[in-house]
């Protein structure tokens, strides 16, 4: 439980550096900062990463063949979610700006890298302790 919480600490942290750093580039570019639904991507993009870490968390330890299915699904809700809430409010004017696709897919692709490698970690943590559970029993 206390490395869940760790990691999504390091996760709010590293969105929180990336949201500054977007805001930077479009301050720089002369962009307005706070249009295309900047704001509410990068929280619905965080809080949907934190639900699906948390699932497939609780299913590794008794489920683990399971957690790249619900990995996928996640994935899967997260673009229904951009296509549902995003996707509309981008296409008002029939144009998709490169602020308006970055304003969501920076968040995602951001949250995305951080779970694959943390997930990632696990499983192969998990498999190295079930590769030498074995041995200590004999």
């Amino acid at each position: 439980m206390e490395s869940s919480v760790r990691f999504l600490g390091l996760m709010a942290a590293v969105l929180l550096v990336v949201f500054g750093l977007h805001l930077a580039i479009l301050y720089a570019m002369d962009f307005p900062l706070f249009s295309d639904e900047i704001v509410l991507s990068y929280v619905v993009n965080y809080a949907l990463a934190a639900l699906i870490f948390l699932i497939i968390q609780r299913t590794l330890g008794s489920k683990a063949s399971y957690a790249g299915f619900i990995f996928m699904l996640g994935s899967g809700l997260k673009f229904l979610l951009f296509f549902l809430v995003f996707y509309p409010k981008y296409q008002a004017d029939e144009v998709m700006e490169t602020s308006e696709f970055t304003a969501f897919f920076v968040p995602y692709g951001t949250c995305l890298i951080l779970e694959v490698y943390y997930l990632a970690k696990q499983l192969n943590n998990q498999s190295s302790e079930s590769a030498q559970s074995p041995q200590k029993k004999q």
